[in-house]
């Protein structure tokens, strides 16, 4: 099948390099000349363990395809995915003027005949309010005449195991207005589906809904769990036992429920905010996404806390080391990152702060923070008061204690991923600070 993906971004680069990966002819169209010539030069915009090797495969093998010429991307393509992005605006709202530009875009190709392709399927596989599909159906049929459908396509792609959750679905939703889009669709996703893992057909609002709900329900387990954590520590309770005897109950189960310092990152915070804005729109409040959104926000600070109770309100002349820049390992990704809270309040209070991340270090400076930015682990925290752990990456789980205490100036660790244990860091010499367990030395938490 010939595809265009327009945007090559996060979700449109995994999905025209994964789809070319099965043998279709993929053309990704992108409005950026810089980043097209990178990409056809195989070189991966975005880091995601995996991706880079597969565009070059598939590039080498003459499926995948980038440009930033619209009539050349819209000529042949039977599915044409909109993969722009859909930000959230200052008021909270997702901003579709990307969406709304594309839809534009087709229709012109449409009505003009640069794309030659009779009844074309328009997908949006961009994440959008309820409603956003039938509004770029309205645009193009606005333009043109001619036949087209329009399906909406969600995806649920985990940052830094992208290839695995598009090549192994748990689910694909496909929302449809045809019959000519159900088997386009079906066709494109024979590869990927079984019983198992099914394709599942609906009406477009409810597969916009679906996103939604399922990003909704996860960022809620997430708050639910920092939020016992906090309960938890307070009363002596250990949130790694209480966890486990929670999460044997088969109802529950063990997905997205680890304490830490909430989530980040492009999908839950966009998410949970659209679902809040739907509510306000509508006049049927979200009373608990609004919570959901408000634990996360206070977790991070309420981890603050814990530092300006250790060291005092001025912080001036203190330096810490932070590990981790990423809202979660395995990727390159800042947006929403708690590092970005915690450090923003360090500086602000006069403290001075070195940073280390295998990945993030170059994407974590478009925040303009005044940090020191360190090359190695061991090194970042050289003279430190403390150090200051915010992304679990591999590397964190099993380092060299004894070095680590010779290199910080004081033997003060706080995990904000509960990535090691508290009785072998108080044997190793360390005042120690995780989530949701009372450290040795403290009675009570406030």
């Amino acid at each position: 099948m010939h595809l265009t993906i327009v945007g090559s971004g996060y979700v449109g680069i995994v999905t025209g390099t994964c789809f070319a990966n099965t043998g279709n002819q993929v053309t990704c169209l992108d409005i950026n000349p810089d980043r097209v010539a990178m990409m056809k030069r195989g070189e991966c915009p975005i880091f995601e363990p995996g991706l880079s090797e597969l565009m070059t495969l598939n590039i080498n093998g003459g499926r995948l395809h980038f440009t930033d010429d619209r009539d050349h991307a819209y000529a042949d393509g039977e599915l044409i995915f909109i993969c722009v992005g859909t930000p959230t605006g200052a008021d909270g709202r997702s901003d579709l003027s990307a969406v709304m530009a594309v839809a534009r875009d087709i229709g012109n190709a449409i009505e003009s005949g640069t794309c030659k392709v009779e009844n074309p399927v328009v997908v949006v596989k961009s994440t959008v309010p309820v409603g956003t599909t039938a509004k770029v159906r309205e645009v193009i049929a606005g333009i043109t005449n001619k036949t087209f459908s329009v399906a909406d396509n969600p995806e649920f792609l985990k940052e830094g195991d992208a290839i695995q959750d598009f090549q192994h679905p748990d689910r694909v939703v496909c929302g449809i207005d045809s019959e000519h889009g159900r088997q386009l669709l079906t066709k494109l996703y024979e590869p990927y589906v079984s019983q198992s893992n099914p394709l599942m057909f609906m009406d477009i609002e409810s597969s916009e809904m679906v996103k939604y709900a399922s990003n909704a329900m996860l960022a809620a387990k997430i708050s639910f769990i920092n939020e016992i954590a906090r309960l938890a520590e307070h009363y002596g309770a250990d949130i790694a036992r209480v966890r486990e005897g929670m999460c044997a109950d088969k109802r529950i189960g063990d997905k997205f429920l680890f304490p830490g310092l909430g989530y980040g990152g492009s999908c839950f915070p966009k998410d949970t905010l659209a679902v809040i804005e739907m509510g306000q729109e509508s006049g049927i409040p979200c009373l608990l996404n609004e919570a959901v959104h408000e634990v996360n926000q206070q977790q991070r600070h309420w981890f603050l806390a814990r530092i300006i109770r250790h060291f005092g309100e001025n912080l001036t002349g203190r330096t810490f080391a932070v590990w981790g820049l990423a809202f979660k390992p395995r990727t390159d990704d800042v947006r929403e990152a708690p590092a970005q809270t915690i450090i923003e309040e360090l500086l602000r209070r006069g403290g001075n702060v070195q940073a280390f991340d295998p990945i993030a270090r170059k994407t974590f400076p478009q925040y303009g923070l005044d940090i020191e930015y360190i090359d190695d682990m061991y090194e970042c925290l050289a003279g430190c008061d403390s150090l200051v752990l915010c992304t679990e990456w591999d590397e964190f789980r099993t380092p060299d204690f004894q070095i680590m205490k010779a290199k910080l100036s004081s033997p003060v660790i706080f995990d904000g991923r509960n990535v090691w244990h508290d009785e072998p860091m108080h044997k190793h010499g360390f005042d120690y600070y995780s989530v949701g367990r009372r450290p040795q030395h403290e009675t009570a938490i406030i």
